[in-house]
């Protein structure tokens, strides 16, 4: 498989149940999967209320790789998009089907005007963590993380 096999393009509401499922291969890969509450029908009703945007990885009509973002502000720099989950299928990694997709996303959040693109990493994610860098990412390592639960996960 080329990368001219590729076609990147905005993802539809058709294609939030494939979405989803790349969501749930992350969360194995994290092996953080009982933390997904999400489904196919939240995605599509959170997608058509434009709570997100998404870009896909296609290859021959079946979906292998997205990114998922929206638009947020930083109070130091101003417009800024969001990068909350970036997945390829195992299969399709280390094709150059990644680096489409970050391309993509990083022209898009420049169209939107943002002045920077932010997201997070797992410090043991060795291979995201090695992409970024080069792509000349920042990584970060004296901010950490907080978060509230609203609602109890099983």
């Amino acid at each position: 498989m080329a990368t001219q096999e590729i076609t990147i393009r905005k993802a539809t509401v058709e294609d939030m149940p494939a979405v989803h499922g790349l969501v749930v291969e992350l969360a194995i890969y994290e092996k953080e999967e009982h933390m997904v509450s999400t489904t196919p029908e939240i995605y599509k009703k959170d997608f058509e209320e434009g709570r997100f945007q998404c870009i896909v990885a296609e290859h021959q009509e079946k979906v292998v790789g997205m990114v998922l973002f929206f638009p947020t502000y930083s109070t130091w720099r101003g417009k800024m998009m969001y990068l909350d989950d970036f997945v390829v299928t195992e299969s399709y990694r280390r094709k150059g089907v990644g680096q489409l997709l970050y391309d993509a996303l990083m022209e898009e959040s420049k169209n939107q005007g943002a002045i920077l693109t932010k997201w997070q990493v797992l410090d043991w994610n060795e291979p995201a963590i090695n992409f970024y860098k080069k792509n000349n990412a920042t990584i970060e390592t004296e901010w950490l993380n907080a978060k509230v639960y609203h609602k109890k996960f099983d």
